[in-house]
């Protein structure tokens, strides 16, 4: 049972898939309230009429700050561009805020505007703390403001952080397939069950708007490196698998050293599974798990390094959660099955 003293939150954009899920696992949640969800189209419905599978007996309601303000912390799962002024009010509210948007991830808003739309609220971009646990977890736990990361970069940046860190990458080619629930809820001809069944496309070619991102990271990590980045979309409802070929400073490294500095980097880590073999979906289905293994191409000298998570999970909705769990002083892993 959740104490009467339990911090409350709102979930606002409760009605798409990561919204949802979001809700479901503070529905769950041994320490949280969950207090109001909300949402833009849907409203009057119980959440389990829309998703029966996660057994969430809450009406979806029209989003109000005065009313649905009223909290300690909230998950906005809107759009970029639209969660900005929302996740600004809150603020003014003195609101803990994770936003799954792009709006909060990149620092600088040159960049952000280059690859997305003139800032809706620039002055909260420095206290804005990007939310990969894996990497920030200090700054996380002291933040107002989390910007849930993307869910490829979130693989991607979990794939190549202990050779970016190292100082090693001189250049990355990243070939990532996603689950066709990573766009989101609204559906379009690309997302369509006939257009995506038996096929495999890719999309966001020549520029992804998660580059930037993934770009970011990589850079302040140690090694400043321009990737090129492409994304399909495979005919699965969920799941999400980065390939990475990166060329190193140091292309003597050997397989065992490799994986020597894998294991140091990610000892103790929770959500991080380190495999022999390359990892697929399918391991990490509805869980919060990261699975990465690592591979040296002796004829080329390129490293080549696999990351797999649920886009859904680790990528959206579950890693919110372990971000809300260490702003609140819980352990990370609190609400999160696996």
């Amino acid at each position: 049972m959740t104490p009467a003293s339990a911090p409350t939150v709102a979930v606002f954009g409760a009605g798409g898939y990561a919204g949802s899920l979001a809700a479901r696992l503070l529905y769950e949640h041994p320490e949280f309230n969950l207090r109001h969800v909300t949402a833009r189209t849907d409203v009057g419905r119980r959440i389990d009429e829309l998703y029966p599978h996660h057994r969430v007996p809450i009406v979806l309601e029209e989003a109000d700050i005065e009313r649905h303000g009223d909290v300690d912390a909230a998950i906005v799962a809107y759009p970029h561009g639209a969660a900005a002024q929302f996740v600004a009010a809150l603020r003014g509210r003195g609101v803990r805020v994770v936003d799954l948007s792009a709006d909060f991830r990149l620092r600088d808003r040159a960049t952000y505007e280059e690859w997305y739309l003139p800032h809706p609220e620039p002055q909260l971009l420095g206290g804005a703390v990007y939310g990969l646990p894996e990497l920030y977890r200090e700054q996380i736990a002291s933040a107002e403001l989390v910007a849930n990361p993307g869910c490829y970069p979130t693989a991607t940046i979990l794939a190549l952080a202990p050779l970016a860190r190292a100082g090693l990458l001189t250049d990355v080619v990243v070939d990532a397939k996603s689950g066709v629930s990573g766009a989101g809820r609204a559906a379009s001809d690309k997302t369509h069950f006939v257009t995506v069944d038996e096929n495999v496309n890719a999309y966001g070619v020549p520029r992804h708007r998660h580059t930037p991102e993934i770009e970011q990271e990589l850079t302040a990590l140690g090694s400043a490196v321009r990737i090129t980045f492409t994304p399909h979309l495979l005919p699965l409802d969920q799941g999400e698998l980065v390939s990475c070929y990166a060329t190193l400073s140091d292309p003597e490294l050997t397989l065992d050293q490799l994986r020597e500095l894998y294991g140091e980097a990610y000892a103790g880590e929770p959500f991080i599974e380190l495999a022999t073999d390359p990892p697929g979906v399918r391991a990490v289905r509805e869980t919060n798990i990261c699975r990465i293994a690592v591979f040296r191409d002796d004829r080329t000298g390129r490293v080549i390094v696999f990351s797999a998570i649920d886009n859904l999970w680790k990528g959206t909705a579950s890693q919110a959660l372990q971000n809300l769990n260490l702003m609140f002083g819980l352990p990370e892993g609190t609400g999160i099955s696996r």
